[in-house]
């Protein structure tokens, strides 16, 4: 593993977000959903991709807060343009699990 310095990791904008739309994303050569996620009046919001859909339904999503990269260029993701990049942790079944806050916070905040 290579090691980062203080200032690189402060560079990542890792920022709370909650999930206002889900659907499936048809066009995706993986299973996946179509987010739209609101991170509050300073980043607004944002589109991405998410690979979510073994532990997660696009109904279960909607007012669920994530925890996601801001500040990466925007992708094309066939015809989206993924414009954060939404965390999470692999499971022992291979799904992804999401990276979430374990109370409510702020939309918008940084993890620190």
């Amino acid at each position: 593993m290579e090691e980062i310095t203080f200032e690189q990791f402060l560079q990542v904008e890792l920022r709370v977000g909650e999930i206002v739309e889900a659907e499936v994303f048809a066009e995706a050569r993986k299973p996946a959903y179509k987010l739209m996620v609101d991170f509050g009046p300073e980043v607004g919001i944002r589109k991405s991709s998410a690979q979510i859909t073994t532990h997660y339904t696009p109904e279960e999503l909607v007012g669920r807060q994530v925890v996601a990269v801001v500040n990466f260029p925007k992708k094309q993701i066939g015809p989206l343009m993924s414009e954060c990049l939404v965390t999470g942790f692999h499971a022992a079944d291979g799904g992804v699990v999401l990276c979430v806050p374990d109370q409510k916070v702020p939309l918008g905040s940084r993890l620190c």
